[in-house]
């Protein structure tokens, strides 16, 4: 059961490593595939008082942000199956994380209100200053250990 603290802390470390990285690092190179999340997802959220419409449409309707988030979330669970039979608790961790990562960042995107109350680091990532900031998104853990969380909401800021 070990591996269910383990998972909790892998799937933490690994939304802020993806998203500085990834999404911010090669995100913001004009053409590169990740170009999506900082082109479109933070324009979109940005614009919209952090509402991005793409939430919205079923997964399979379109290539938008959403669609390839999950995308990205089933690839990362099937590169990790050959963990589920010597390591079943920390694959099971790694699932429901991915599930519960989908689920808070689209609700979030969907619902502002819910955002600020439930995800505030989340709303800050957006909607703050530094949006190279504030990388993670269903808890501020690695944010806080790597010194990158910045409150926005509820600032003089």
């Amino acid at each position: 059961m070990i591996g269910i603290p383990i998972g909790l802390l892998y799937t933490n470390a690994t939304e802020w490593v993806v998203h500085k990285v990834v999404l911010h690092g090669w995100g913001k190179k004009k053409g590169s595939f990740w170009n999506f999340h900082w082109g479109e997802h933070h324009r979109e959220s940005r614009k919209n008082g952090h509402i991005d419409e793409a939430y919205l449409k079923p997964l399979w309707e379109s290539w938008n942000p959403q669609s390839k988030e999950a995308t990205a979330l089933g690839v990362g669970l099937v590169t990790h199956l050959p963990l589920a039979p010597v390591a079943p608790f920390f694959y099971g961790t790694l699932v429901y994380s991915a599930f519960r990562y989908y689920k808070l960042h689209r609700r979030s995107h969907l619902d502002t209100d819910w955002a600020k109350e439930n995800l505030p680091w989340h709303y800050d990532h957006h909607m703050g200053k530094d949006q190279d900031s504030n990388w993670c998104v269903t808890h501020p853990f690695f944010d806080i250990v790597m010194g990158t969380r910045k409150p926005y909401l509820g600032t003089e800021a």
